[in-house]
Parts: structure tokens; sequence; C-alpha cells
């Protein structure tokens, strides 16, 4: 019996997915559990496995479509079944979604349902390129408008783009103009999507910030004691400054629950574990990946789901709800490896705040007796939303931080 294979659907807020490879061709026997074909998000890659046995019997949806979740992408069964009932654009139940045949993506984007991108640019200039080769130009910076395409129907693809980065391309004044004092880029998908949530949290809620610094003596100690153990071959997981920091924090989120919240404009939902997100940046952007239930973690196993998590993250195969603003129930923000002293984060919405680390920088002070020297203080910038939590409880929570970056321990 012929069965549909279908584009999964990832997190509630996807609403399609880009093959980006198929393993298997039309007619080719096929095996349960065999790799079918790779898709992906805007931010997360993943694989689809055949559920049984059977023979390939039709690809609707070739490499580099954009399909819409819960649509037909292939069908499985037995040589000579038919296969008309699974046509293209039809879920398991033969109904047509809604908007499937020409959806909007954005006010310049239109997706076919052959999985062409159909660009609208100023002047209602259409420029005929599939998604794949949309995504490639847009991260190489490359300038697609007056581009001519070899595929079906002058349809830009991925080996025309290939070769634009290789030979210049001299675009017409009246698409994109390119002169000796700048360049236009087109902005990718991704850095829209941060954008706009960026300008969101900013618009839609009451931010400020406040600046703190700790005394990271202890940090610092316990970092050369697991330098010593993991040289000496006594312990084989790095344990960073960044996964001791994340460590006080939850310690504090634990004593100030309040900050451990969203805030729902009429309600405030507080957390009894803490779900710590953690910023991570990716070839792909900026994304914010939660560690479940952090607060009942050993110091080793919290770094190893923060490292998992950032490395899932960089590779493109995180799950998708957890990278979501409300998976996590605060988040921390670390940019000290890039000497940054002190800066002001930006909350992702609907969470109540987010802590900013910044770099270690040696300070005097006075070391009793009389006696000054200098001493490593490490930027604390906590950014909270005044509608959720006031400025005292946020100030005595930022302290707290602080005192458990100070007695840290091993």
């Amino acid at each position: 019996m012929a069965i549909p294979i279908i584009m999964p659907k990832q997190g509630q807020s996807v609403e399609t997915c880009i093959i980006t490879k198929w393993f298997k061709k039309k007619g080719e026997k096929i095996r349960t559990g065999d790799l079918l074909f790779s898709y992906e998000t805007d931010k997360a890659a993943f694989d689809v496995e055949s559920p049984s046995d059977g023979t390939l019997l039709e690809i609707f949806y070739g490499d580099g479509a954009e399909v819409p979740v819960l649509v037909n992408v292939a069908v499985l069964g037995n040589e000579g079944e038919t296969i008309e009932s699974f046509a293209p654009l039809k879920t398991n139940n033969g109904e047509i979604p809604a908007g499937t045949e020409k959806r909007t993506v954005n006010e310049n984007l239109e997706i076919q349902g052959s999985g062409q991108v159909s660009v609208r640019e100023p002047g209602d200039i259409k420029i005929r390129i599939s998604p794949r080769a949309k995504r490639f130009a847009d991260k190489n910076g490359v300038n697609y408008l007056n581009m001519s395409g070899s595929g079906p129907n002058g349809r830009i693809i991925c080996s025309d783009v290939e070769k634009a980065l290789t030979t210049p391309i001299v675009q017409p004044e009246n698409i994109r103009k390119t002169v000796d004092e700048f360049t236009e880029q087109p902005i990718s998908n991704v850095r829209k999507l941060v954008a706009r949530a960026m300008f969101e949290s900013l618009q839609n809620s009451a931010q400020l910030t406040h600046h703190m610094s700790a005394d990271v003596r202890n940090l610092l100690g316990a970092r050369s004691k697991i330098k010593e153990k993991i040289h000496s071959g006594a312990q084989q997981q790095d344990i960073t400054l960044n996964d001791m920091v994340c460590w006080c924090v939850i310690r504090a989120l634990e004593k100030f629950p309040d900050v451990n919240s969203h805030f729902l404009g009429d309600s405030k939902k507080i957390f009894n574990k803490v779900h710590l997100g953690i910023a991570v940046d990716t070839s792909r952007g900026l994304m914010v990946p939660v560690i479940k239930n952090a607060d009942g973690m050993e110091l080793i196993k919290l770094s190893k789901e923060l490292k998992s998590a950032a490395e899932s993250s960089r590779k493109g195969s995180i799950n998708p709800e957890l990278i979501q603003s409300t998976a996590a129930s605060f988040t921390v923000s670390n940019l000290g490896n890039y000497g940054v002293e002190i800066f002001t984060p930006v909350i992702n919405l609907p969470q109540s705040a987010i802590l900013g680390v910044c770099t270690i920088i040696n300070r005097p002070a006075d070391l009793g007796n009389n006696t000054y020297g200098f001493i490593p203080y490490i930027g604390l910038s906590l950014t909270y939303d005044h509608r959720s939590v006031d400025g005292g409880p946020a100030t005595l929570f930022l302290k707290e931080i602080k005192e458990q970056i100070e007695k840290f321990s091993l």
C-alpha cells in the first residue's frame, strides 16, 4: 500500500521548510530507517528516515524547494501502485492547505507550488530564483537582481550564484545602485527575524539596565585547578568561566524566583525550575538555545549541556522548540571573550530579564591592612523589564549573582 512522505512540522512557529538534499532517487528500493532527505528551517537542520520498506514511487519536491509543513513531498509503496491521490500540495486527508498554492513569505517574496521563489523588487521587476539559490546568494552577498538563470524558464539556480562569486556582475542603475562610496547588500531572513524581535522587545517593554562588578579571583583559581586536572588526566570535562558564571546565576535565580519569570501583561508566570537560555553566535545568526531544568544539574553536567546546546546551534541541528523565546525563563549573554567592558543586553520577551556578562578587568582595590593592589573584576549587566520587576529587587538579584561569584568554590 502506497504511503505519503510528508514534510514534518518542527515547532509551532514553523510554516515552511527547505529540502536541502535527497539521498534517494525515484524508483530506488528503500528499507525502513533509510535516510530519505534532509531539510532545514530558518535555524535548524533535520533528516527524514523511511517509515517502511518499499519503492520510492515519486518525488514531488526536489533539492532547494521550500515546502509547507505537513505537505506530501514523496510517495513510498510497491511498483505499479497509483500515486494520483498523493499529488503535490495535498495533505494526508487529501485537502489542500489554505494558502499553499501561493503563500506570501514577506512583502517581497512569493513561494510558488514548484518551490520557486519570485522576488518582487521596486518597479515590479520579478526575479525567478530557487529558495536554495536565494539563501546562498544572501549568505555570500551576491546581488542576483539582473543575473541570468540557467534553470527552467530562466530560473536562477545555485550554480548560477556560485559562478557569480568569481565573475563580477555590473548591476543596472535602475535595479540596484552600486557606487564607489558604498555597496548595497540584501538582508538575510535570519537577520530580519532577529532585527524584528529586538525592535519589538525594546518597543513593547520598559527596559532598564543595572551594572555591577564581581571579584573573580575564586573563579580564576577554580579554572586553574580544572586545567591542571585535565592536563594530569584526573578530569576530562573542561569547565569554562562562563559555565561557572551560569552556575552562579542559577543559584541566584533560586533565591529570586520573581526574576525567573515571564511577564504576560495581565499576569506573570513564575517558574519553579530554571530554564536557562544562553546566547550563541552562529553563522546563521544569533540563537538562544535553552537548558531545561538547569537548576537540578551538577556543575559538570551543566557544562556538558551548555556546550552541547552551543554546538547543536552552530551545526543547525538544535530542536526548534529549544530556541523559542518562550522556552527559557532567563537568559545569559556573554560578550567577555570579545573584550566588551560594558553593554546593554536586550530582553527576549516575554522573559523578565537578561544578564550580560562582560570581560575581566584588573582594578585597584583595598587588600586589607592598608595594602592596595589590583584585583580582577568581571562586569555584570542586568537588563530587566520594569513592568515585571522593580529596581530594588533587580539590584538585590544582581548583588546575589555577584556574591555567588565571589564565594564560588569547586
